[in-house]
This record gives C-alpha cells, structure tokens and sequence, in this order.
C-alpha cells in the first residue's frame, strides 16, 4: 500500500491490525446517529486509568499521522513531516518516523519528542520497542511528570516502561528559563543515573551536586526518592549546634524491612559528648502497632558515664469469632533513661509530656456487652534535680477494674456500678523525704483501696428541656502497711451522693452584623448533696482538686481521683447561648457564664487544705466566636466578685487569612502564680514589605522567591523571661527551600537547651541539615509545610 496525502488532508492510521481498522472507518461511527436514526443516549464511560495493564496494552491499537506515509501492510510504515505515533499512554512525534509491526520497533529521527505516561523526552534520534518501551534516545532532554524534575544527557537506555538508564546526564527541579546563559540554582551530575519508577527511586553514580555553581557534596554514589515513598537506604546528613552538646552531625540509616515495618538508625557525633547511637523500630499490623526507640552514648565526656533513654508504646486490639464474648485492647507506654539529668541534657529526645516523669504504664482492657474490664500496672521514674525537688506520684501495681451500664431500665432508669482494687507504692530518698516533710501525705504508708460506685438516674429530656435526678453511693476500704489511722492498718468510708440537673432551650431566628443566626438561650440549674464524713486520716493516693472550668462545675465531686469525696450543698447556676448558622448548624458563637451557690461551708479538703466556706463562687466566663473562617476568638474568665479581680484568665485569637498565612495569640494568667503571653505564627515576609513575589508554596516556578517567617515564643510577664522560644526564617526559591531555625527550651528554673537548625532542600531531590521542618511542625500552631503534595500527579496533566 502507498499513500500520498498534503497538509491540507493529514493521514491517519490505526495498525492493529491495519485492514481492520481502515473497514471500521468505513463504517457509521458507533454513538454517532446516521439521518434517520433517532438520537441515542449517552452511557457512562470507565474512569481513564493512570496505568494500563500489560494484558491490555497489547491489544491497544497503533495510531500515525503525518503528511506522507508509505509503507507495506502489517509489515513497515514510514511517516515523514509532522510524523506522529501514538500507542496508550505514548506519543512520539518526530520530522520522520519508521515503524515496523512485526518488530514493533519505532525508530524516529529530527526533533525527536517522546511522551510516555507524562514523562517527556527530547533530542535528536530514538528506536524503541513500543509496547516493550525498550531502546535508547540519543542527547536527550527530559522531564519527568512525578516530581517535575528536568535534566539532559548524552544517552538514554529504556530497560522497560519503568526502569531506565542515564548516561552522563543532569538533574534538576528548577524551571528552565529562556536564553542560552541558564542554568538551574542546583543540578545534580551523574555519570550514571538509574531511575526505578516502579520502586520509585533513582540511584546515581560519580556524582556532584552543584548550589549557584559550588560544588557541595561530590560523592562516589548515592540514591535518592522520586516520590515520599520509603526505601532503605542512607538518608541525608542532619547538622545542628546545641549549646551543651556542641556540634552535632547525624548520619542516619533508613530500612524499609515489609510494607509495614521499618526502622531508622541515628548515629549522632556530639562535638562535646562522644556519639550517641540512637535507633527507632515501627510496625504497623491489622490488629496491632507500635514504636520503639533507644538511645545508648557510651561514656558521655560531659558526665563521666553512660547515657541511654527507651520509650516503647504499643496498641492493640483483641477481638472474638463471636460477638458474645466481647472484644479487648493492650496498651503500653514505656518510658526509662539512665540518670536524672538526661531530661535537661536530651530534653527534645523525651516523648514524655511531663519530662520529668517518664511512665511505665501497661494497660489491658476489655469490653463484654454493658460490662468493662480493666487491669493495669504504671510505675513511674521520677527524674531529680537538686534544685528544684518534686514528690514521686504513686506506683499502681496492679490496678483492677470492672465497670457496668445499663441504660432503658423499666421506669426508664439508668444504672452504673464500678468496682476498683489498687495496690499503691512508692519510694524514694532521704533527701526528698526531708524536702517534702511538712507535707501530710509525705510519710503516709503504702497500702491496697478497695472502691465502689453504684449509681442510679433517671432523665427526662423532651425538646427544649431536661430534668435528671440521680443518686450515688460511694464506699471505699483501706489496707494499709502500717499503721496510720486510730483503728489500725484498715479503714473504711461510705458516702451518699444525691444530685439534680436540670435545664430549658429557648431558640429563635435572629439576624447580627446583617447576617442570620438561628439564637438559642440555654439556662441550667444543678444541685448537689453530700454529707459530710471526716476523710481527714486516710491517705490520699490520687486525688487532687478538679480544675476550675465549664466541665467540672457541673460535677458532683470537687476532687479528681477516689481518695476524697468532698461534701457538698451548693447550686451551680449557669446559662449559656449560641449562635449557628440555620443552614449547616456550624457554630459561629458561643457564650457562657456560671457560678456555684453554696449553702455550707465544704469541710473536706486535701492534706494541708483549709475549707471553703465562701457562699458565693467565683464567677466564670467563657466565649468562643468564629464568625468567618478567617479569625477565631475564644477566652475564659474566672473572675471574683468580692475582689473584683479576675483569678485565672485564658484570652486566645487566630487569625488565618489562607495558606501559609496563621497568627496566633493568647494570654494566660493565674493570679499570683504565671502570667504568659504565648505568640505564634507563620507569614510570608514577602506581603509585609509589599513585594508579593511569587507564592511559590504549592508550585515548582521560579520568580524572585519567597521570604516566610516561622515562630513561636512564650513569654512569662511575671518573671520578665523568655520561657520556650522557636524563631527561624524559610525561603522558598521554588526548586530548592531554604530554613534557619532558633530553638530554645527551658530545662529548669535556670537553664535552658538552646541549639540552632539548618536546613536545605532540594526539591524532587533530598534535605540537607537538621530536621528543622519536624521542630516548626510540633511547635506552631497550624503550621503548613510549603511542600505538601497530597495526590500524585495525573499522566493527563502532560496529555498530547
């Protein structure tokens, strides 16, 4: 067959074979009605897939097009001006092409452009096995779809459709821009680059990575992502300056093990200390995970010893064939270090939130229809400082529970009943005996608590009101170890609990600021009663008094914990309103207030406590209004009428006009004991001094970059200090980031861990420097990282 066709008329074949496809052109078009067929319906196509199988490539058809095509059927085609192939997801377009079927072998010559699955590549002259995608290109140029990165090189060999080989060839993230004088701010060279899309890596060989033309790590051999995808290997350096530690240079090791296992090795030189050898084990199952870190420095040229800190913690569950025998829960947090400094030394290894107080706590749980079972053992390690002493909390060993509820009673009551046995330890020093000494519950002996709850209610809720009565029983045994109370090693405490709560819900539509609010104005009244039992000679294990908030002054009991039942004969008054949105419900305000009236004065107190005799509470004020998605406010007041001084104040704002974009603030103030201002934020500079630049936050282009300051400090007005404090500034360039981060954390009354963090990114490439990005993320509020790629790029997005 020979064909001659003009510009004017493109030829275009389909080649699989060649004489079916030219008798289907022959045919009316499917979907396409002829005169005098009525019109059809359209029918759903199948979602286009980023990826076809190979099953299925095979028995793709082959497009070309170009002006002129000659050849022989199902044998050898040449198309030559403006010659195009186009099999799946390739496309090669080229001034002349050659295809043979029978070897499904394409070799173009002349302004050569391949694009296979959004990966792009152009030069001079290409053969390639089509379906196989096997070949070579000679001085190509690329770019490749997954991370927009783009490159040249002498030759290209294409093993298969997913694994290939650069010769002599450059890589980079940096949009190319015109004129013959560019070049890109960082370029990776190789002599040999090996890309696996399948695994989703690349590894190079002699290679020399270039920062504005300085070379800056010319290393024998390296492998790097193509995606965030994890693979083994050595990860980039991380350097730090630590105001103890000195310089530290971490070389870690990443092993990816399984699909849901891995493990990460941290070798740390500490200029100043010697090298820690530290180390973290994930894995991740159906029913079950957990992580395990460790860190081991052998003789600490600081502290004249060992150093070494664990944590592990576990998650898991348990379930059952059949339903009727209920289903289980294992957790575990264990947290141990070597001496007492190691928090002050390491403060930013500990993942406790009390750094001085590491637990050791394993609980197992388990739920059987209205029943719960609980068995838990928690030890603590209470780590010293001579300056600065703190009473060890209480060891449980063992703690056992069981717990029953039971709801749609005949009479529509509702029952609870809790029982727990715990056995309370606790040791420690001389020297912190005698510090605490004048403390009551200082010297008071270990021992085993027996409790009981049992509870009945009955609620009445109907639109716009509640009314719910309910009645408690507490009682409460003690063996104790020695003697600490008149009738010997044992006592005992039985307390009734009778309560009411009640309250209405009035709504109405309402319109502020020229916008409309579905109002409502919800008024409550709570009342409690409970006698008073002297509670003053037994131990006190675990309690401690509740917080002052909007949660706990509906509560029967002014204490937390089951050591102290405090009595009560007071009337909690309060009335909230809101204002929601009357199409989504989402609430725009919220406001509140509520004082406790009490009717005798409470006898019962902590050891070392005086009793509240005051008949009046304190006030408590609370509002919250987000209004527009933009600015948020929320405060609380505990204010005293008697002084007229707040007592405890909680004022907070944020402000977040769009990405990258966040203040906050807020004011915290305990009277007589703190008063703080806590400041975070993160902004491009870039919009204080008007030069907007380009927002490069979501993008790969290069414009005059982008200037963010990032940060958060927290400042004690009463001490007139810097309490924590982290500063740093992140230029984003486009192809490349850049971070410099401050962080200082307080380790005590008087000192304070303070160390600086840099970091370079090479976008599509790897990091250099310290893990600034986990330090900015754990610590402000909102923070957004400006590299968050949440879906893969589609092959569409670069459809010819």
């Amino acid at each position: 067959m020979h064909q001659t066709r003009s510009r004017a008329l493109r030829a275009r074949f389909a080649l699989s074979p060649v004489t079916l496809v030219i008798a289907s052109l022959l045919q009316p078009l499917p979907g396409y009605a002829q005169a005098d067929e009525p019109v059809p319906r359209l029918k759903p196509s199948p979602k286009l897939r980023e990826d076809i199988p190979q099953d299925a490539r095979n028995q793709l058809p082959t497009f070309v097009e170009g002006d002129r095509i000659s050849g022989q059927t199902d044998n050898n085609t040449v198309i030559e001006g403006g010659a195009s192939l186009r099999k799946g997801d390739t496309v090669i377009r080229a001034d002349k092409l050659d295809y043979s079927q029978p070897r499904d072998l394409a070799t173009a010559t002349g302004n050569v452009y391949i694009n296979k699955a959004g990966n792009i590549y152009e030069g001079p002259l290409l053969q390639l096995e089509v379906d196989a995608f096997h070949g070579f290109f000679n001085e190509p140029r690329y770019r490749f779809l997954r991370n927009d990165a783009y490159g040249e090189a002498e030759r290209v060999d294409f093993i298969d459709d997913k694994h290939s080989i650069i010769h002599n060839g450059s890589y980079t993230t940096c949009r190319r821009k015109p004129g013959p004088s560019w070049l890109p701010d960082w370029i990776l060279r190789a002599s040999t680059l090996r890309l696996d899309e399948e695994e989703e890596t690349g590894e190079a060989e002699g290679v020399v990575l270039s920062f504005f033309r300085v070379p800056i790590l010319p290393v024998p051999a390296m492998s790097f992502p193509l995606s965030d995808k994890r693979k083994s290997g050595v990860l980039p350096p991380t350097i730090g300056l630590d105001n103890k530690s000195g310089l530290e240079l971490t070389l870690p090791y990443y092993w990816n093990i399984a699909p849901n296992r891995d493990a990460t090795l941290y070798p740390t030189l500490m200029s100043k200390r010697g090298v820690d050898l530290g180390g973290e084990f994930r894995y991740l199952e159906n029913t079950y995970n957990g992580t395990l870190r460790g860190n081991y420095l052998p003789n600490d040229r600081l502290r004249d010893r060992d150093r070494w800190g664990y944590s592990y913690q576990h998650l898991q569950r348990f379930t059952t064939p059949a339903a009727a025998y209920g289903a289980g829960a294992l957790t575990l947090n264990i947290n141990r270090v070597s001496d007492d400094d190691y928090w002050s030394d390491f403060s930013r290894n500990s993942s406790s939130l009390t750094q001085r107080l590491l637990a050791g706590d394993g609980l197992l749980a388990w739920g059987l229809g209205d029943f719960a079972f609980l068995a838990r053992e928690q030890k603590w390690q209470t780590l010293q400082n001579p300056t600065d002493l703190i009473l060890p909390p209480y060891d449980r060993s063992p703690e056992l529970q069981a717990h029953h509820a039971k709801t749609n009673l005949p009479g529509g009551l509702e029952t609870v009943w809790e029982t727990d046995f715990t056995r309370f330890t606790r040791s420690f020093d001389d020297t912190v005996r005698t510090r605490f000494a004048a403390l009551p519950d200082t010297n008071q002996p270990n021992g085993n608590r027996t409790y009981m709850l049992a509870q009945v209610s009955r609620p009445w809720e109907a639109p716009g009101w509640f009314f719910t009565p309910k009645a408690q029983l507490h009682a409460t045994h003690y063996n104790l170890d020695s003697t600490a109370t008149e009738s010997g090693r044992s006592a005992d405490r039985v307390i009734p609990t009778v309560s009411l709560d009640s309250g209405l819900i009035f709504e109405r539509n309402t319109s502020y600021f020229g916008r409309a609010f579905l109002q409502t104005l919800e008024p409550r009244a709570f009342y409690v009663y409970t006698p008073f039992r002297d509670q003053s000679t037994l131990p006190n294990y675990d309690s401690g008094l509740n917080d002052f908030n909007f949660a706990t002054i509906w509560t029967e009991n002014a204490f937390a914990g089951n050591d102290r039942i405090s009595d009560n004969n007071l009337l909690t008054l309060g009335a909230t309103t809101r204002l929601l949105d009357p199409d989504t419900g989402a609430e725009a305000a919220k406001f509140g207030v509520a004082q406790r009236v009490r009717f005798k004065d409470q006898k019962v107190t902590l050891p070392g406590g005086a009793p509240v005799s005051e008949r009046l509470s304190d006030l408590l004020f609370g509002a919250s209004v987000s209004l527009v998605p933009q600015w948020s406010f929320d405060s609380t007041v505990q204010y005293n009428p008697k002084t007229s001084r707040s007592i405890r104040s909680t004022v907070g704002f944020r402000y977040s006009p769009g990405n990258y974009h966040v203040i906050s603030a807020a004011y915290r103030l305990q009277r007589d004991l703190s008063e703080q201002i806590d400041v975070g934020w993160q902004w491009p500079l870039n919009d204080l001094w008007g030069s907007k630049g380009q927002d490069l936050g979501p993008g790969r282009g290069e414009g005059d970059g982008r200037w963010y300051s990032v940060g958060r400090m927290n400042y004690s007005m009463k001490d007139r200090r810097l309490v924590d404090a982290v500063v740093g500034l992140e230029y984003d360039a486009g192809c490349w980031l850049g971070r410099v981060v401050f962080e200082r954390l307080q380790a005590g009354t008087t000192n304070a861990n303070k160390r600086i963090l840099f970091q370079l990114e090479f976008v599509g490439l790897s990091k250099l420097g310290s893990n600034a990005l986990q330090t900015l993320k754990e610590n402000i509020p909102r923070y957004q990282f400006l590299r968050e790629q949440v879906l893969p790029p589609s092959r569409f997005s670069n459809y010819d």
